[in-house]
């Protein structure tokens, strides 16, 4: 007898399939027959409910979190069984007793920096050992090119050495063998925005030996936006590695109303026969570190040497032409809008006032200029502070989320006083706000972009779908009351109508509940090319 029944569940299976009802059996981890009037040692009643795969986030800024908190209150709750570290260029593996300092400091509003941590790892590997030490969902990793960059040649603003590429190219390879899915890059975060496309195409080569993809934070979401998606499908193409645009939006005034101009340049490329695909989050605010918006010259160095320029004159001085005059690539080719930018969250407690403010609410009311309170913020809070952006523009998510090549990443951030919502809300918010209320896409329609898709992306074994014999990662909903509850002003609301979630079988939401369970694992890619 099976060990668990779902019972008249109706059944979006992933694939883009119409609905079905039917009953779902798992046994040992696996859904074992999916068919009618099947039995089990036990019942959930899943009449007028829907049964799918778990939910696949293909960007999350969790590699700490996960392990400080294992029980992953935010993902589980919305139906989230497996996700994707390692983004924009810079994690915590590999590492050496040099850059890891160093990276705590620059990721602290990312990720935090908590006290009493055990940072024992070095290696790709390592790090997944740490995962398998028990966390509720399931993890796939992407090595961190800024982070190579960081071993073989520090903070240096210059094209690498035959040597120092050669030194990227050996770590990034034993960072795939070890597990890893692919490679990610942050092209406006330092080191990684110092990077050319010729160094990006050689190590993407090594990727797609490994049978993983590109995952890049490109250079730019404002001014240079087509420019940059273009540059990473030149990527793809010289060095033959999949690309999967991370966050792909067009943001800021320029490009209002441009999402078309992506995906024809996605189209384009698709049609070309390069294996495209991308991801976004159902929010038109962003959300970074303060110190992202800074121009590139300026973080050279890594983090003291940032930090001494915020102290001297007269370069505080050129920062300011590049934010107010020319264009801070940091702020992607546009000059800074201190309307726009909002703080999220502080390192240093006694900076907690401005937690919900904008940079230019504060500027008024200290009667100073935006950039004034903005180096200032950065050099007291030493480069600890993130801020949501409010930068996007309605139609653009819509045409983007439409896209047959979309996935659904949140791109949450979990730390900060007030972080951006969508680490709580984006996938329901894509099943109520987006597919229920507005029928921007069909239940089967967002259903796939959260599980069967990102599976393929992935190469995941055997997850992704609702088939006998694959893992159950699963999640049961309530098609009429599921949403997000997340707000701005009340970022950690839990979502609503998830009533079930199961990782590898065991349950880690029941009824409504988070149950503490831990049955996730790092999922690594094999020499046979799949991921399990």
């Amino acid at each position: 007898m099976a060990d668990l029944l779902f019972r008249g569940a109706t059944v979006v299976d992933g694939s883009g399939a119409d609905r079905h009802r039917a009953d779902v059996t798992v046994t040992d981890g696996r859904i074992e027959e999916i068919g009618r009037k099947l039995t089990a040692r036990q019942v959930v009643d899943a009449d007028g409910l829907v049964l799918a795969p778990g939910f696949i986030d293909m960007h999350t800024h969790s590699d700490l979190r996960l392990l400080v908190e294992p029980e992953h209150p935010s993902r589980v709750t919305q139906g989230i069984t497996c996700e994707v570290l390692g983004q924009d260029g810079l994690s915590y593996a590999p590492v050496d007793d040099v850059t890891l300092p160093a990276l705590r400091r620059q990721l602290a509003g990312w990720n935090g920096d908590p006290d009493g941590f055990d940072w024992s790892w070095r290696t790709v590997g390592e790090y997944l050992a740490r995962l398998d030490g028990g966390i509720a969902v399931n993890a796939c990793y992407l090595v961190p090119h800024g982070t190579l960059r960081m071993l073989a040649m520090g903070w240096d603003n210059r094209p690498p050495t035959a040597v120092e590429l050669d030194r990227m190219r050996e770590l990034l390879g034993q960072g795939l063998r070890e597990g890893a899915v692919g490679m990610s890059s942050g092209l406006s975060y330092t080191p990684g925005m110092y990077a050319d496309t010729a160094e990006l195409a050689a190590l993407c080569a090594v990727v797609a030996a490994h049978g993983g993809f590109h995952a890049p934070h490109q250079r730019s979401y404002g001014k240079g936006a087509l420019e940059g998606y273009a540059e990473m499908v030149e990527i793809s193409r010289r060095s033959g590695c999949p690309l999967h645009l991370t966050h792909a939006t067009m943001n800021f005034e320029v490009n209002r109303g441009r999402a078309g101009d992506l995906l024809a340049l996605v189209d384009a490329a698709l049609a070309e026969g390069l294996d495209v695909t991308l991801d976004s989050y159902p929010y038109l605010p962003g959300s970074t570190s303060l110190s992202a918006l800074l121009p590139g010259w300026s973080t050279e160095g890594g983090p003291e040497a940032t930090l001494a320029r915020l102290a001297d004159p007269a370069a505080r001085e050129r920062i300011r032409y590049h934010l107010e005059v020319s264009g801070s690539d940091g702020c992607h080719g546009v000059t800074a809008d201190w309307t726009t930018v909002q703080i999220s969250g502080v390192r240093d407690d006694a900076l907690a006032g401005t937690v919900g403010r904008t940079v230019a609410e504060l500027a008024a009311e200290q009667g100073r200029s935006g950039t004034e309170v903005f180096l200032d913020l950065l050099l007291r809070d030493r480069l600890g502070t993130t801020v949501l952006q409010h930068v996007g523009h309605e139609e653009n998510v819509r045409a983007i989320m439409r896209h047959p090549a979309h996935t659904a990443g949140s791109d949450g951030l979990l730390v900060g006083t007030r972080p951006h919502p969508r680490a709580w809300g984006t996938f329901p918010r894509y099943l109520g706000h987006y597919g229920r209320e507005l029928g921007v896409l069909t239940l089967e329609q967002a259903v796939t972009r959260m599980t069967g898709r990102p599976a393929r992306r992935l190469r995941l074994d055997r997850r992704g779908l609702i088939r006998p014999g694959y893992h159950a990662d699963l999640v049961l909903f309530d098609p009429e009351t599921v949403g997000d509850t997340a707000t701005f002003d009340r970022p950690r609301l839990p979502a609503a109508g998830i009533r079930s979630v199961l990782v590898n079988g065991v349950p880690v939401v029941r009824d409504g509940r988070t149950t503490g369970a831990r049955p996730g694992r790092a999922l690594r890619r094999t020499e046979q090319g799949s991921t399990a």
